[in-house]
């Protein structure tokens, strides 16, 4: 009780006190949170009261604004857009507001565009626009994200703690969901439920979900749920559950190799076939000529000139300064997408033995070394990780959960520069634990517990 209520205590310190740029102040409420959640787990909480808990300590940021991101304001953006029939793939916001005018009022082609809207629409556009942290790019949310973001805007277009809300529910409302999957999978896999705490008490997860409204807690858990549909057989099921999962966010399709020898060749096309169908439909509402052209140019973008918290892509950008005297993320950038997808393709052709229970720890893999050789890391990025965690033995997505708050260091001051001694202890650490876990752990749970069982 008293782990729980401290626990509460650092979480109202972090939703109501704690601007990012205050980044010792925020270190500091964030240690005390992850020591009070391994204190709670190794207090041998039971599952009822684990739960209990996870809710409570989400339910203390309902009225609190996001306050270590700003992601928020474009969201709201792009939600406006939906509401009143704008498609927010095709505009990007420096189009519909000029340049220079304070945001004080919309562009020509924003008032042909927003004919006939309410005055409070076209005001609030216009006062978000000095808030969006990348007004010169086209949005890169997927459909299932313009839809709750549209919701909560058109239901509250000038009422950003309203919206705010209202997408905070929603979010509430996939972790509980979450719950039940992880549970289920679980016990499915002949795992001990209680290990769902890992996921759901993780103050990673509960500060960058429920606190800063990113949806990357809906996208895992549509995702675990096509896992759990294949697990019944279920495999149409799961196809469109997983299009919705990509539909919330594109990385689930690293799971698509994995299902190629464990579905057989003939149901794996079947099967992505279902998946692009579902993907196709949500998307529809979108289609126009500038959509795939404009998604391309930001997943370009994204792979060639952002970069944050990252750990080879930065090894070889101080090469490439060296060689070239100048930044090679335009080639490096590309490349390391190459080779993950290359480690993708080739762990899912070896991988052995092809079960379901193993799946997981598969993906939990190809995820890793996806963020070890992407640009950009920010720090929900994770959540997927801590969530595949709880199938396997490895532990070192837990200790990354912990450490990745020391890349907010760059927000200290308004030109978001890096502390890169700070970057080398967070990633020395990670792959410090990772290395014990490959040479000690190197089975997923299930096979651990099969063994277990198997001797006694």
């Amino acid at each position: 009780m008293l782990a729980l209520l401290l626990s509460a205590l650092a979480y109202a310190a972090l939703a109501y006190a704690t601007p990012r740029t205050q980044f010792g102040q925020l270190l500091g409420w964030v240690a005390v949170a992850f020591g009070l959640y391994v204190v709670l787990l190794k207090t041998g909480l039971s599952l009822r009261a684990g739960l209990v808990a996870a809710l409570l300590l989400r339910l203390l940021w309902l009225p609190a604004r996001p306050a270590l991101s700003d992601d928020y304001h474009r969201f709201r953006w792009d939600g406006l857009l939906v509401a009143q029939g704008v498609n927010p793939y095709q505009y990007r916001p420096d189009e519909l507001v000029p340049e220079g005018t304070a945001s004080q009022h919309l562009a020509p082609l924003a008032d042909s565009l927003f004919t006939g809207s309410p005055v409070a629409v076209q005001a609030t556009l216009a006062s978000l626009y000095s808030r969006l942290n990348s007004p010169h790019y086209y949005s890169v949310y997927p459909p299932i994200c313009q839809l709750v973001y549209g919701t909560a805007s058109g239901l509250f277009p000038a009422h950003e703690r309203a919206a705010v809300l209202l997408m905070r529910l929603v979010l509430l409302l996939a972790e509980a969901a979450m719950a039940v999957v992880l549970v289920q999978l679980l016990r499915a896999f002949r795992l001990p439920a209680h290990r769902a705490l890992w996921y759901l008490l993780n103050p990673l997860v509960i500060v960058e979900l429920t606190g800063n409204l990113h949806f990357e807690g809906l996208m895992i858990c549509l995702t675990l749920l096509a896992l759990g549909l294949l697990v019944r057989g279920r495999w149409q099921l799961s196809a469109g559950v997983l299009g919705l999962a990509v539909g919330t966010k594109l990385l689930p399709l690293l799971m698509l190799p994995l299902l190629v020898r464990r579905l057989g060749w003939q149901r794996a096309i079947l099967y992505g076939g279902l998946t692009a169908l579902t993907l196709l439909l949500i998307f529809l509402p979108f289609i126009s000529l500038d959509l795939l052209r404009n998604i391309s140019r930001s997943l370009t973008l994204y792979f060639s000139k952002f970069e944050f918290n990252a750990s080879v892509y930065y090894v070889l950008r101080a090469i490439g300064y060296r060689i070239t005297t100048y930044n090679e993320i335009a080639r490096i950038g590309p490349a390391l997408a190459l080779l993950t997808t290359s480690f993708a393709l080739g762990l899912a052709w070896r991988e052995k033995p092809l079960t379901w229970a193993r799946l997981p720890h598969t993906l939990l893999l190809i995820l890793a070394v996806y963020y070890f050789n992407a640009t950009v890391i920010h720090p929900w990025y994770l959540v997927p990780l801590v969530a595949l965690s709880v199938f396997s033995t490895y532990r070192f997505a837990l200790v990354w959960s912990g450490m990745v708050v020391l890349s907010y260091a760059a927000y200290q001051t308004s030109t978001y520069t890096e502390n890169l001694a700070l970057l080398a202890l967070e990633y020395a650490v990670v792959l410090a634990v990772l290395t014990w876990d490959v040479t000690r752990r190197s089975k997923p749970l299930i096979l651990v517990e099969e063994q277990q069982t198997t001797k006694k």
